[in-house]
Order: structure tokens, then sequence, then C-alpha cells
């Protein structure tokens, strides 16, 4: 079952299963229902039911009554396969999950929720797809975007590759919201690619009727047909379904809990945006890479023992020994202002760079850059052998430097690739135009 932490608990120790019938007396009020999956793997303790009026509802079942009815089977949705035959005509594009559900089957009947991961399954949520290519899919991974790791950067490459080594005209990602730009800076770095990348989600789910699935998968399809070969995210661009931006993969940022237009570009302005699944270039005096430029090429090698420290007022030095006496091979900081953090760290920032551990400097501002030469404690930290991160986005020089630690584990050699812009991370000048969403379209 879906169910995990003390809920799974629970219902062990109870021997209930998914598709039970069960009753629920709490609070003088009897709840009787069929108990389903939960719509979202939490770990509070409360359970969700089918009732016989057709509507579901959850309780919680921390100081109640939970007594099993009759048992039952795990509702599930069984259809049989589509028969659709290939469009010589269109473009192939291959869509494949990491988890990040953006369309779902659900059976309203029953109460089961069947995730989008094959080619039928997208077809049926969202048949408008084939009217724009020919869809193949598949899952690489089901897990919850906040459970991502390196290794699935990994892996996910390795997936997007094998598509694109199959004929895949383009392909996109489907992806948890939480920690997209992680994965889409990932995937920049990791990947040269011939064809466009895009990574795509939802805010609210399928089954909503405010969903933002439908207009972000069909835009993202649009993208993964045209010219704009690299790592890109598509998602709205507004709280309406009128229009998704198009954003650099290294360049993006999930900016509100719950906004559907929660994506925005930093420091620069996307890509492009679709609207009425038309791709337009925004900025054309933006250059990107186009399509069949280069040859695809995966270079893999991650170094995962990479630490993330945000600088804060109290910050204590133990905090930078602790990842030098566990063997961490490099440091991302996200710093104050222009790049600073307290001078009571600056003799642990020594110690680091004495035994080849490089840090890295970056802003909590977001928007401008770092700039070490500007006040006293900025030149301590440059003397101190503290490596400046431009206008890069801190999530985005994190994996950087996890990529880089993986290519080469010399001090310079490190220094040199996370000062040079690579894959449109960094800008020799930022331009306060882009602050908050000034891209004077």
């Amino acid at each position: 079952m879906s169910y995990r932490g003390r809920a799974k608990q629970f219902l062990e120790s109870q021997n209930i299963s998914i598709g039970d019938l069960i009753c629920v007396k709490k609070d003088d009020v009897e709840y009787r229902g069929m108990l389903l999956d939960r719509a979202e793997d939490a770990d509070e303790l409360h359970v969700v039911l089918k009732m016989d009026s057709g509507y579901n509802v959850g309780i919680a079942i921390d100081q109640a009554e939970v007594e099993l009815l009759e048992r039952g089977e795990k509702p599930e949705i069984n259809l049989p396969p589509l028969k659709i035959e290939k469009d010589p005509e269109k473009m192939d594009v291959s869509i494949i999950s990491t988890g990040g559900t953006v369309a779902s089957i659900i059976d309203y009947k029953t109460g089961a929720v069947h995730p989008a991961f094959t080619a039928d399954d997208l077809l049926r949520a969202t048949p408008e797809l084939l009217d724009e290519a020919n869809i193949s899919g598949k899952a690489i991974m089901n897990i919850l975007s906040e459970n991502m790791k390196p290794e699935f950067w990994v892996q996910a490459a390795r997936s997007v590759a094998d598509e694109i080594n199959q004929g895949a005209d383009g392909v996109v990602v489907a992806h948890g919201t939480d920690t997209m730009h992680y994965t889409a800076a990932a995937l920049s770095f990791i990947l040269e690619t011939p064809v466009p990348i895009v990574i795509t989600g939802a805010q609210r789910s399928s089954d909503r009727p405010s969903s933002d699935a439908f207009l972000n998968l069909m835009s993202s399809v649009a993208v993964a047909k045209s010219d704009i070969a690299e790592v890109t995210v598509c998602m709205h661009a507004t709280e309406n379904d009128n229009e998704a931006h198009i954003h650099r993969g290294t360049r993006v940022r999930k900016m509100h809990t719950s906004r559907r237009d929660t994506f925005n570009s930093i420091n620069s302005p996307p890509l492009a945006k679709v609207k009425d699944g038309k791709v337009k270039i925004i900025d054309k005096q933006f250059s990107y890479h186009k399509r069949g430029e280069c040859q695809l090429e995966i270079n893999d090698t991650l170094e995962e023992k990479v630490g993330f420290i945000k600088s804060y007022p109290g910050i204590a030095a133990e905090l930078l020994d602790y990842h030098i006496d566990k063997g961490y091979k490099g440091i991302l900081m996200e710093g104050t202002g222009l790049g600073h953090c307290p001078d009571h760290l600056i003799p642990s920032l020594q110690r680091a760079a004495e035994e080849n551990i490089p840090v890295v400097m970056t802003s909590q501002c977001l928007y401008g850059r770092t700039n070490l030469n500007v006040y006293s404690t900025g030149r301590k930290l440059l003397s101190s052998g503290v490596i400046p991160g431009g206008d890069m986005l801190p999530e985005t020089a994190y994996v950087k430097l996890v990529w880089a630690l993986g290519q080469t584990s010399q001090y310079q050699e490190v220094k040199q690739i996370m000062e040079t812009n690579l894959k449109g991370e960094m800008n020799e000048k930022s331009s306060s135009k882009y602050f908050l969403r000034d891209y004077g379209e």
C-alpha cells in the first residue's frame, strides 16, 4: 500500500489493507467505507475512505477506533492496450517519468488512481497528444521529488540518452516540482544534446479542476518538437491557462509553494513561451543551442559528497569543520549580499583550501551576482581560497560543483570549471532588467 510511516504501521497492526471495508469511530461519529490509496504519500496518521455516498473523506485516526468490517481487493484499473499506428508525418517524442505525475487516470467509482506512466496511460489521460506527435512513454523511477539523489540524476540522464539514441526527436521528463530545478541543472551539465530535453510537472494533481498538468504537458511536447536543443523547464507562465514559459535548465527556480506559475528564470529571461501550441522566442538576442548542432554526449561521473551550507547570523565554524572532518570533497556556500559570511569562518575556509576542498560562494539574494572585491570581508574570503559563484543560482552552483568534482579532483581545475560559463548558468555581467519578471516582452 502507498501508506507509510505511522499510518502504515497502524494499518498493518490492525491487519487492514487497501480495498478493505472498515469502520472508523471518532468523536461519537462513525465513518464506514472502503480504504483507498493515499492521494499523497504523506506521513500523517490519517486514512482516506470511499463512502457509500460516493464521496471520499480523509479521517485522522489518532484517538479513533478502527474496525475491519469486510475483506476487499485493492481497486485497480485494468485497461486493454491501445492500438495506435505511428504517423510517419509526425515527430517522435518520448515521455519518461521519475515519479512526478502530470497525468493520471482516475476511477471515480472506486477511487483508484493510476499514474500515467506508459504511452497508453498518457494518451488515455491526454488524447490531444496524438494530434501533436508520436508518443512513447515509460517510468524510470517512482519517487517523491524530495527523495531525488545525484545517483538518480545519472539514471535519468542515461534514460534520456537511450531515448535519443533510439530516435526520439525530443524528450519530456515528468518530475515532481520541488527539486525539478536541481535535476534540470544536473541534466544540463551531464548531457550534450542534439534535441530538446524538457522537464515538466504539475503543482496541482490531475483530478483537480485547477490542475496545471494539461497545459504543462501539451506545452512541453511543443517544446520537444522545437529547435531549442537544450535542457529546459516548461511550466505555467501565469496563474491562467493561457501560456507556458520555457526556462533554461541552469537558470530556473521554484519560487512559490503552490502557485501554478511558480517557476521563474533568474538573472535572465525565459528562453521562450508557448501559446496556442506555438513556441515563440522571447528575447531574440538571447542565444540558445539549436537542434542538430552537436552530437549526443554524456558525462555522468558525479561526486555526491558535496555540502550545501547557508550562512546566517550565529553560524558556527564547526559546521564547516564537520564537513571537512567527514571527508566532503567540496562545499557550496550560500552567503549574504555580495557573497559574504562571518569573519570567524575564515580559518575553517583556509583549512578547506589547504586540504584541497573547493568552497564556492553564491548569494542568498538570487538576483545579482557575488562580488568579493568590494568589501574587506570578500577580499579575505578570496585570500582564503573561496571561489566566487558569479550570478549562478545557489542550487545550480551546488549541482555544478557535484558535476565538476566528478570530472576532476584537482582544486585549480575545479576552480576553472566553476568560473567558466558552460551551460548558460552564469553571465559576465548581470542586469536588473530581469528582476521579478521584467522580461521586456
